[in-house]
């Protein structure tokens, strides 16, 4: 997923909450839709963001015994990015 669905959401609930004065479809509220529109696309980007900036980590530990007896251990840590989301 990209930006432009998050941003276009928090577009039109600006747009709504801001450019209309008290306006009611029914029992709705225009302004208060708009609101909520604008805080359900910060929570989607921010989600967006969040998603798209975490890195994958993998450790793994290696144990090996020399004919002495003597142990020794070595630990390599990786990171990757997570894969790209599918194309629709």
């Amino acid at each position: 997923m990209g930006y432009g669905g998050p941003i276009g959401l928090i577009v039109i609930g600006l747009v709504l909450a801001l450019a209309f004065n008290e306006q009611q479809v029914g029992p709705l509220e225009v302004i208060t839709l708009g609101w909520i529109l604008v805080v359900a696309g910060v929570l989607w980007l921010v989600l967006t963001m969040v998603q798209q900036n975490t890195k994958r980590r993998h450790t793994t530990t290696a144990t090996t015994t020399d004919a002495q007896g003597r142990q020794a251990s070595t630990q390599r840590t990786s990171e990757s990015d997570p894969p790209a989301p599918p194309a629709v």
